[in-house]
């Protein structure tokens, strides 16, 4: 049974989280380096009491549910942890707050949508490792995609004349390495998803692969990031291209998943 506190708190510490990191790089003075690291500290704290909700809510004895709610509260969790470490490495400015925000309101959507019914196979180590896997992908595009549409905004404010405040707007060059890293190993992942999905559908799901529109976009999206994986190599392409294509494959993505998990459980009431 879930606590449903838990939703509530979770949402209320990336919010105020998030708003408060915000305001802090958007003064014109540098962070203190202590008051960085108490953020971080109580960012981990938000994200240990994230996965205590996930863990209540998803796990049901030896199933596992898996709604269209849960699904994207759990890429949401992993999305605020990846960028978590990222950031002690890089400093990004605007898109660790925005991630914060974003995920206060992700965390309430399971208390909207309704809750599909616990799966059978779930507890099986392959499904797990494949489930886990394709989660880590769908996080890593997420913060690609959101790091994307950051690079849009700041090229354009830099086309216009526009000047930057440094603690609020990341450098182009390590956003544009850091994007293509994500890209990387989100595609490595995906590529195993895809490759575990198709060879050992009937161990993993219990029944035989079906080509659906699912299939088909997740196809389309490894084809897109494989192009842009090869653009990058080849061509040396960098900045709003490949920003715009890294976002038309996380839209790709989106549908695949996200799409037919709300069309399914959403409109057709079906699990």
């Amino acid at each position: 049974m879930v606590d449903v506190r838990l939703y509530f708190i979770t949402a209320a510490l990336y919010l105020l989280l998030g708003f408060g990191m915000f305001r802090l790089r958007s003064r014109a003075t540098a962070v203190p380096i202590l008051l960085e690291h108490l953020l971080q500290a109580l960012i981990l704290g938000a994200l240990v009491i994230h996965g205590l909700l996930l863990q209540q809510a998803i796990f049901v004895g030896d199933q596992l549910d898996l709604s269209l709610g849960h699904a994207v509260s759990l890429i949401a969790a992993i999305t605020v942890a990846m960028y978590w470490l990222v950031s002690f490495r890089h400093r990004m400015g605007v898109l660790q707050p925005l991630i914060l925000m974003l995920s206060a309101a992700v965390v309430l959507v399971p208390l909207v949508l309704p809750s599909d019914k616990p799966v059978s196979y779930s507890g099986l180590l392959a499904f797990k490792v494949h489930l886990v896997v394709s989660l880590m992908a769908y996080s890593l595009f997420a913060i690609a995609a959101l790091q994307a549409i950051l690079m849009g905004v700041i090229e354009r404010r830099l086309h216009n004349h526009q000047v930057l405040q440094a603690g609020l707007w990341p450098s182009l060059v390590a956003m544009d390495s850091l994007l293509f890293q994500m890209i990387l190993v989100g595609f490595l992942l995906l590529t195993a998803t895809l490759a575990s999905g198709v060879f050992f559908s009937e161990e993993l799901f219990g029944k035989p692969l079906v080509f659906n529109h699912k299939v088909l976009f997740s196809f389309i999206a490894w084809f897109i990031y494989a192009g842009l994986l090869a653009g990058r190599h080849i061509w040396g392409l960098r900045g709003r291209r490949a920003a715009r294509w890294a976002l038309v494959g996380f839209a790709m993505l989106l549908v695949a998943y996200v799409g037919s998990k709300f069309v399914l459980e959403v409109i057709l009431h079906r699990s």
